[in-house]
């Protein structure tokens, strides 16, 4: 059934019927023989303090982790990553141009307001808005919503952004081009709404404890940085009554040992991620603790192509066909990571990849490239490169740094010295563009390989190697219009090839998510590739 005349034209005006499909929800699925523990509370170790919990000013995983359970967008994803109602509890199309979304009734702020249509135009063009200098602007313009190219470039006004409050509980977006998964695209941090009147009042200090207006299933209760975030139950929350977790606690533990050590006292419930170094040790001492889960992620390298000499592709192919993928993956990670040659994942759907000559090598022949091409580049042992790599504070990061760092003296006689630097202050270097070769892990935001692709595109927000090409640029373009998913597959791997061949950036390997959780904690999702762990999802079982 239509909820309203108004969207019955709205999406009639081909004179096509179409009915509004119903779709699920997902919340605690406590099976019926299971007796709760007395108490619900969630610690969970968060890798850092966070940089912001405003979700248009935000890039990072540790971040999203805390607004995933503040703020809730128009859809959500289950425990197997499938796409289901968040506030819309529905959504139609008839031509992936055209969008349609239908907002429940009982959708709250934590301030009792409504959560209404008007909420999610405000958000988006705030996002759009260069005043706000999002660094995920990029994102609405990977999604095609009219006008966004234009208004991220400051050309139009974000007033003119494709999208419209219809009615209260009726939101229409319009595309510039058909895009297929663009319900998908919803559920990443950067499209979750923001309470307009929090936001006007308080400006900056909206995501203060105390000024903090959220939809998601908990509100925020304190925040000491450095210390602690701690969330309690929204009893506003739409779906509140099918919550379980009463209280979320996010540490910020940098160091991995540390967060090991605190999981085995019983202080924390769950890791960021695991210390390399051990995991053999917890898999055979821990079992019932190790969880090991796909994961939609690449770890690589990335040159400052505007900084000399990394504006020379010799150059930057010599140190990437250096680095022996086989062994940082099998030996300094170890935790069934896979070497990787190219940027995307190849679990990501619709992926076709021909792997670059340069992976078809051994190890030997490679390193016999790597010379001959910094040789050529005019580097030698009369003129070494040297040259500083930045990594964000973590020791998994460290080993890695400095194996590949080893691998670097050892075959190329390269000097990279090694700069560490807290979260805040790493980001903003790469921002700015304040490093020659640095750290990076790219997570999909939705699974399909533009995630991955679309941000080396020219002029990208995420673009830090300030990489651009032509023919890269036309690559993902078609593949945005491409009619079947047999040719945007070919399109994607003519981008992938233009990225081995220019090597902006040093694919290292593809991830897998590896943690400890609590035995006890029920509903942790195993097959959700993105690693979208929502708390209001998980309950603690009696022992």
């Amino acid at each position: 059934m239509y909820k309203n005349k108004i969207t019955q034209a709205l999406l009639l005006g081909a004179g096509i019927v179409v009915a509004l499909p119903s779709f699920s929800i997902f919340a605690a699925q406590v099976p019926t023989e299971i007796k709760l523990a007395n108490t619900q509370e969630l610690v969970r170790a968060n890798g850092t303090e966070p940089e912001s919990l405003d979700p248009q000013k935000v890039s990072g995983v540790p971040e999203s982790n805390v607004i995933r359970d503040l703020l809730e967008g128009l859809v959500n994803q289950d425990a197997d990553g499938n796409l289901v109602a968040g506030v819309a509890k529905s959504w139609q199309t008839t031509d992936n141009k055209t969008w349609i979304f239908e907002l429940r009734d009982d959708a709250k702020w934590s301030n009792g307001d409504p959560v209404t249509a008007d909420d999610f135009v405000y958000t988006w063009r705030r996002l759009a808005d260069p005043k706000t200098a999002s660094p995920y602007a990029s994102y609405l313009d990977m999604t095609t919503m009219a006008n966004a190219t234009d208004i991220i470039a400051g050309k139009k006004s974000p007033a003119t952004l494709g999208v419209e409050a219809v009615d209260a509980h009726t939101l229409k977006v319009t595309l510039d081009k058909p895009l297929s998964y663009f319900a998908s695209m919803l559920v990443h941090t950067s499209m979750k709404p923001v309470n307009n009147n929090a936001v006007e009042k308080f400006g900056d200090q909206w995501t203060k404890v105390g000024n903090y207006v959220s939809n998601g299933a908990y509100q925020l209760d304190q925040w000491v940085v450095n210390e602690r975030i701690v969330l309690t139950r929204n009893n506003n929350y739409w779906n509140n009554k099918e919550t379980v977790i009463n209280q979320v606690t996010f540490l910020p533990i940098e160091n991995q040992v540390a967060a090991m050590n605190r999981f085995l006292a019983g202080e924390v419930d769950m890791t960021y991620e695991m210390p390399n170094e051990h995991f053999k040790r917890l898999t055979k001492d821990y079992p019932q603790d190790v969880k090991v889960t796909p994961y939609l992620c690449s770890y690589y390298y990335e040159f400052n192509t505007a900084r000399k000499p990394f504006d020379n592709s010799d150059v930057r192919k010599a140190l990437s066909y250096a680095i022996d993928r086989d062994v940082l993956a099998k030996f300094i990670v170890g935790k069934g990571e896979t070497p990787a040659y190219n940027f995307t994942p190849l679990a990501t759907n619709g992926l076709d990849v021909e792997m670059p000559d340069y992976a078809k090598l051994n190890q030997k022949q490679r390193l016999e490239k790597a010379k001959a091409l910094l040789e050529a580049a005019g580097y030698n042992q009369n003129n070494p490169l040297t040259f500083k790599v930045l990594y964000n504070t973590s020791e998994n990061h460290k080993k890695i740094a400095v194996a590949i760092a080893s691998m670097w003296k050892k075959g190329l006689g390269v000097e990279a010295q090694l700069e560490n630097q807290e979260w805040k202050s790493y980001l903003d270097s790469k921002r700015q563009g304040n490093f020659d070769v640095s750290r990076a892990g790219w997570c999909g935001d939705y699974n399909e390989a533009s995630t991955f692709l679309a941000i080396m595109r020219t002029g990208h927000s995420q673009n830090y190697p300030k990489y651009a090409s032509v023919d890269y640029d036309k690559a993902i373009d078609d593949a945005i219009l491409a009619p079947t998913a047999a040719e945007r597959a070919a399109d994607y791997k003519r981008a992938e090839a233009s990225l081995a061949q220019d090597m902006p950036i040093m694919p290292i390997y593809h991830y897998v998510n590896a943690r400890l959780v609590n035995p006890q904690l029920g509903g942790y999702p195993m097959k959700n590739a993105e690693d979208n762990v929502y708390s209001k999802d998980l309950y603690f079982i009696a022992k």
